[in-house]
């Protein structure tokens, strides 16, 4: 892997048909940093990573010198009724814009020059009609766009994978969204098979990617091994203007009323200092509750039309969000509201503002929603981080900071998934007899599976070939193998048309009483999470969750009882592993300052300098700080230092809080591990509650525990094999089980032409599961235990936190027990009890678990001044 270098607009220029160098220079003026890197190695016909903001000009530098070189072949009759080029996207919508984008360009240059080429650009997804996949047949596009699943089911048909035989160029467009999931993964080990058995000959790859990091691995992900790729790295060309801004001066004794209000009028104020406005929350109930809410608002005082604001998630229909799509193209809406379906690069036209409602949990998030203000390179992206409470505030200064220093973090890229491994054997052996050995050696030339091991392949095609015997089950063959050669069984081609692709299909899961009366519906992804005896709310009320029988979970009342999991729980995105250590790293930053006597005026002034936030907010942080080293003598946690609290709660129950800021998915890791290790020493249940921050282990009576030990009493090489036990009593594995079957053929979701009923293919999938867990290492359940542990959680870092504690190098010690919980505790109890938009009972929480602080403190003799007057 290498760097590309910049060439002078001449030279690049110089590369291009005087026709197309004088079409660009006309319309753009000049030539953007990516695209004098890339249009050089493009037309030289060499692999290529562009990294650069929204606005930079990737499409063109990956398209300029294809259709350059495309003329030239029409010029000189040369152009055959063959696809040249193809474009992958994640989204359909990206795919439309695409053809827009080119098809207009192209007209452009041949009406201005009065040229007489038809260069064909055509879309085949799973929206194209059996007409029009037809017509491709006979007359092919020379550049085709499509999607990865649409990708792969042309390579396996037999008459349009032979309009690939001479395939040139493959762009893949938005790869950062596709590396980190196996989405990515199928595409990678696609395209290996692409160039195996269909191409024969190189390919030159392209890779169009929003600002990631580490580059390298992402264009190790793009050409896989063995092969250069060049890396255009423009990802910090746009300058930005970052801000963060609380609300009100006092995020802890402000009111709900006061902070809702702070935040609706900085909204509002900025957005009418601005043209269009784009809006992101975390989770899509947030997303229509601040629409909404905006609206009302704007109404109420008479602003502007309140149809001019839109909201866009992924839970509204398709047709609604390609009109919010289309009207903020035009200008014609002024204010949209979206979670995260707005983040990957659809063109939405000229953003002015992008206003972030709470921390987006990871620096490359944070600059891809920056990255949509201010489309134009040469523009500034501008942006607004609204906190709504102290842990947020610290969290988003500090993702602010690292934006500004472009410390992005690494991408995490799944390994050797089996159920994508199970549809890429299918699909070998649709392309035609192979060799099993062969087909072992091209797909560890992708990086996904570079690692795979041979009795892992061994250990699928005995599933595939149905060696395990669950005919009984209605699990049959699909490939067979003889000889080392595997080949095709009859109805595994409409099996795969039907079925390939890796996104599950989600379900709402019925709520009904013990006495069998339905009270609503819960998302899947919600119902994933919860454990017997977790207390959740629907309509209103809280109930008790006891268990699930296939796409139906029993509760009982709970009346009275807090929630332990608040329904939006699952929505929320998980901080970054390395975004949270920087977070730990900061309060330690502070600490120091605070153990060194620094005087008060001086440390507000430096973090406000060093950080770029107001005095006000830098105040806030620096009080928190200081609450937290005062009620612990000092121990304030941090990235080298876990605290245990023990908090005795006031009915009775004994609290382990462990301050370990290390992200959601390892925190999600490490509770589950000492869970087990304390419910196995104490013969006890055991209550977790977690959030970025730390975990709660609630124990039902106070009983005395060497909690300061538990970390010895797990090795690190025994953590994959706990939290295996440990996840096969969760809701999780059975419904990440059907996930998996379903990628891996064992469940279809389609057959004969028919959809197969969701709520039969969980009771199904419960059914195999009880079933395959007494068969020795079988793939399909292997693969859900590994998505869960090391795609869903982190056990990997989980694992390294451990050997760190252990060898000494991430310090512990034990505080209390006490019946007051420390400040850093009470944001982690008042997160389990309520949601950040709709956060009375939080804010009630915490004040009065912030002026019992206060006063254990003045009974210590320590008098806290919260007096924001000074700054």
């Amino acid at each position: 892997m290498k760097y590309a270098t910049m060439q002078s607009d001449e030279e690049v220029y110089s590369l291009l048909r005087p026709y197309v160098a004088s079409w660009f220079k006309e319309k753009y003026g000049g030539f953007t940093l990516p695209q004098r890197s890339a249009i050089p190695l493009i037309k030289e016909n060499r692999n290529v990573l562009v990294s650069s903001p929204t606005g930079s000009g990737k499409t063109l530098a990956a398209f300029l010198g294809i259709l350059d070189t495309l003329l030239e072949l029409a010029e000189n009759k040369k152009l055959e009724d063959k696809i040249y080029a193809i474009y992958i996207s994640p989204l359909r919508a990206l795919n439309n814009d695409m053809y827009k984008n080119l098809v207009e360009p192209l007209n452009e240059i041949k009406s201005k020059n009065k040229l007489d080429f038809d260069i064909r650009v055509g879309i085949r997804t799973s929206d194209t009609s059996p007409y029009q996949k037809q017509k491709m047949l006979k007359v092919p596009p020379h550049i085709l766009i499509t999607t990865p699943e649409s990708f792969s089911i042309s390579l396996v048909s037999p008459k349009f994978s032979q309009k690939l035989k001479d395939v040139k160029w493959i762009i893949v467009d938005e790869i950062h969204e596709l590396a980190g999931s196996k989405r990515g993964s199928y595409l990678a080990g696609f395209l290996e098979l692409f160039e195996e058995y269909i191409k024969k000959d190189k390919v030159t790859r392209i890779g169009l990617s929003a600002t990631i990091s580490p580059l390298e691995e992402i264009a190790k992900f793009l050409v896989g091994n063995d092969r250069d790729c060049n890396i255009v790295d423009a990802r910090f060309l746009k300058r930005i203007d970052l801000r963060v801004i609380s609300p009100v001066r006092d995020l802890v004794n402000a009111t709900e009323t006061e902070i809702n209000g702070g935040i609706y009028k900085t909204m509002v104020n900025e957005i009418m200092k601005h043209r269009t406005t784009l809006v992101f929350t975390n989770t899509r109930h947030a997303a229509e509750r601040v629409s909404y809410k905006l609206k009302k608002l704007v109404e109420a005082e008479k602003l502007f039309d309140a149809d001019l604001i839109g909201a866009h998630h992924s839970s509204l229909s398709r047709d609604v969000r390609l009109e919010v799509e289309e009207k903020l193209k035009k200008g014609e809406l002024k204010v949209v509201v979206s979670s995260t379906s707005l983040e990957l690069g659809i063109d939405i036209g000229y953003i002015d503002l992008v206003l972030l409602l709470s921390s987006p949990k990871s620096v490359s998030r944070l600059l891809q929603r920056l990255g949509r203000a201010g489309h134009h390179i040469r523009s500034t992206s501008k942006g607004i981080i609204l906190v709504v409470d102290r842990d947020d505030l610290v969290e988003c200064t500090v993702l602010a900071k690292l934006a500004k220093e472009r410390k992005i973090d690494r991408v995490y890229i799944p390994r050797n998934p089996l159920d994508v491994l199970s549809q890429l054997i299918v699909a070998s052996s649709l392309m035609g007899e192979t060799d099993k050995e062969l087909l072992y050696n091209t797909l560890k030339k992708s990086y996904t599976f570079e690692t795979l091991k041979e009795e892992d392949l061994k250990s699928v095609i005995d599933y595939l070939t149905g060696r395990h015997e669950l005919d009984s089950k209605n699990v049959y063959a699909k490939v067979r193998e003889n000889d080392g050669k595997i080949g095709v069984k009859k109805g595994a081609r409409m099996i795969f048309y039907t079925n390939s692709g890796t996104i599950p299909e989600e379900s709402l899961i019925s709520v009904f009483t013990e006495n069998n009366k339905y009270v609503g519906n819960l998302e899947e992804e919600f119902v994933e999470i919860l454990s017997p005896g977790d207390i959740f709310v629907l309509g209103g009320s809280t109930y008790e969750f006891i268990t699930s029988k296939g796409n139906k979970i029993i509760a009982k009342k709970a009346e009275g009882q807090k929630p332990t999991v608040p329904s939006w729980f699952s929505e929320v995105l998980p901080l970054a592993y390395d975004s949270a250590l920087e977070v730990g790293k900061f309060r330690e930053y502070i600490t120091n300052m605070i153990r060194n006597n620094v005087n008060r005026s001086e440390a507000i002034e430096k973090i406000s300098k060093d950080f770029c936030i107001s005095k006000t907010a830098a105040f806030s942080i620096y009080e928190y700080i200081l609450e937290e080293y005062l009620f612990t003598n000092g121990k304030v946690p941090n990235d080298k230092f876990i605290l245990i609290e023990i908090y005795d709660d006031e009915e009775g129950r004994r609290n382990f809080i462990f301050h370990t800021l290390y992200g959601r998915r390892v925190v999600d890791s490490l509770s589950r591990a000492l869970a087990y290790v304390l419910s196995k020493d104490l013969n006890s249940d055991i209550r977790i509650s977690m959030t970025d921050n730390g975990f709660i282990l609630t124990i039902s009576e106070r009983r005395d525990y060497d909690i300061g030990n538990i970390f010895n009493k797990i090795s690190p090489n025994e953590v994959y094999t706990i939290l295996t036990e440990v996840i096969m009593r969760t809701e999780i594995i059975k419904r990440r089980f059907r996930h998996v079957a379903e990628r891996s053929f064992m469940l279809l979701k389609r057959y004969k032409g028919r959809e197969t009923n969701l709520d039969r293919r969980q009771i199904n999938s419960e059914v195999l599961l009880s079933v395959v867990k007494e068969i020795p290492n079988f793939p399909i359940l292997k693969e859900t235990i590994r998505e869960i542990l090391e795609d869903h959680m982190d056990i990997n870092n989980a694992i390294e936190v451990i050997r760190r504690v252990r060898n000494g190098e991430i310090n512990v010690e034990v505080i209390g027990p006490n019946t007051v919980p420390s400040p850093f505790a009470y944001e982690i109890i008042a997160k389990e009890h309520s949601d950040i938009v709709l956060a009375e009972e939080k804010r009630e929480l915490i004040k009065k678990l912030h002026n019992e602080v206060i006063e254990f403190l003045r009974k210590k003799g320590i008098n806290i001044d919260l007096n924001y007057t000074e700054v």
